[in-house]
């Protein structure tokens, strides 16, 4: 995972939010502007409102993030099974892709629904009567555990981190990508709801999503073709930089072979 992977992320998610999210999550955002918010209070009131719900969103897709990076750590435990786990990855990214295209409904049956279930209609039935500020957050980690063909995409990826960490810092970054387009639905609703416009963006976001996934499915024939070689590159992008010292007494590292002063590696 590194500054590439994390851009792909941030672009398919924040096309795929106004491709998609719109049309599945915009209509509990326009519930809880009219129910949940005074159109007469100050306008800082209703941001603070939007950005509540927005980051209790973030909040769940980050906890899902570390769980799903800690259920890849416990499989890929050899550069073997993490190049399986890779491939599996691409395959199923690709099949995503597809599916968000329209080809095939691929998502649609992976999917099903909580909020038919009473504790979740129970949860929202109290969260959308209060208007305090903690009932827009909890209703934001609510409305994040709904199941939805383009978070599954997205926790696949977080999976193939095999890291807690990275794991919850692709979804985090997921879930911010996704805020403009619901933070501004109340005041652009019009816009972003067209056809053509949503329809445009996630084509583009799908074939990102098929994009990213044939790169992390060849990455994932690396480790199985060579598993030894990507361990050592692996165990060379971990390994901390050697330090020495000049005959000025000036402190020194090398990294790769090349030194160079402290913080300026790379």
């Amino acid at each position: 995972m590194n500054n590439i992977d994390l851009a792909i992320i941030l672009t398919t998610a924040f096309l795929g939010s106004v491709g998609h999210c719109i049309g599945m999550c915009g209509g509990i955002v326009v519930a809880y502007s009219s129910s949940k918010i005074d159109q007469d209070s100050p306008w800082s009131r209703q941001t603070l409102s939007h950005l509540a719900y927005n980051f209790g969103r973030v909040t769940t897709y980050t906890i899902l993030g570390a769980l799903f990076g800690l259920l890849g750590k416990v499989i890929a435990f050899t550069p073997t099974t993490k190049g399986v786990l890779f491939v599996l990855t691409g395959i199923l990214m690709v099949l995503a892709g597809a599916s968000l295209l329209g080809n095939f409904k691929f998502l649609n049956s992976a999917e099903w629904s909580v909020s038919r279930h009473g504790w979740f209609q129970r949860m929202f039935k109290i969260l959308i009567q209060s208007r305090s500020l903690i009932s827009f957050y909890l209703l934001g980690m609510l409305n994040g555990i709904i199941p939805c063909g383009l978070v599954y995409s997205f926790a696949i990826i977080a999976a193939s981190t095999a890291s807690p960490l990275w794991g919850a810092l692709v979804m985090a970054t997921f879930g911010l990508a996704t805020i403009p387009a619901l933070f501004f639905l109340g005041t652009v609703t019009k816009f972003l709801q067209q056809g053509s416009l949503r329809s445009t963006m996630m084509k583009m976001a799908a074939m990102l999503v098929i994009f990213y996934g044939l790169f992390v499915f060849y990455k994932g024939y690396k480790f199985i073709a060579h598993p030894q070689q990507m361990q050592q590159m692996l165990d060379a992008m971990h390994k901390k930089p050697a330090k020495t010292t000049t005959p000025s007494g000036a402190t020194m590292q090398k990294c790769g072979g090349m030194k160079c002063a402290p913080g300026k590696c790379g």
